[in-house]
């Protein structure tokens, strides 16, 4: 007997939601509103992840000449011993590429400008099945994006005690 999951993969909920958006309602039908599918009415200011075309594209690093710096050893160890405090965490599992850049984009705005200097981003480990996880390669992605840049300092892979490969320790840079 094979185990039935009602649950769609990230991958294919990636690309449910892609072909979703470039459907037309029929003739006098109006359109369905579904999460994802209906776009906010403040998405035209804020940024978007470049174009994605298939489940790989958005995970590729954008073609800036930019390398992020990763954080320097002994705040890295201040970090994971608990002698710096995590101001600020966010947890992504679960969520679109689309919405996770979203939550994840207005987060740091939101730290940067109530001058918090260190967060904790949670973006898991991926699935189970033995694949890698699409936002744990893509938020370092996102991160050195021109977007990203005036908040972001510098990121690292977290410590095992606060989620290891599947969570970032983020510097913010210093509010002006």
């Amino acid at each position: 007997m094979t185990k039935r999951t009602d649950r769609l993969s990230e991958d294919d909920r990636v690309l449910w939601n892609l072909v979703a958006r470039t459907a037309k309602p029929l003739k006098g039908k109006t359109a369905v509103g579904g999460p994802g599918l209906a776009p906010d009415a403040g998405d035209e200011a804020r940024p978007r992840p470049q174009a994605i075309q298939g489940a790989a594209a958005a995970t590729q690093k954008p073609k800036t000449q930019h390398v992020s710096h990763a954080l320097d050893e002994p705040t890295l160890d201040k970090l994971s011993k608990g002698r710096l405090p995590i101001e600020g965490r966010v947890d992504l599992h679960g969520l679109t590429q689309d919405e996770a850049y979203s939550l994840l984009f207005s987060f740091l705005h939101r730290a940067h400008a109530g001058g918090i200097r260190y967060v904790l981003v949670i973006t898991g480990k991926g699935s189970s099945s033995g694949g890698d996880g699409v936002l744990r390669r893509a938020v370092p992605a996102w991160l050195s994006t021109p977007a990203f840049r005036p908040l972001v300092s510098s990121h690292d892979h977290a410590a095992r005690n606060h989620g290891g490969s599947g969570a970032l320790y983020i510097r913010l840079r210093r509010a002006r």
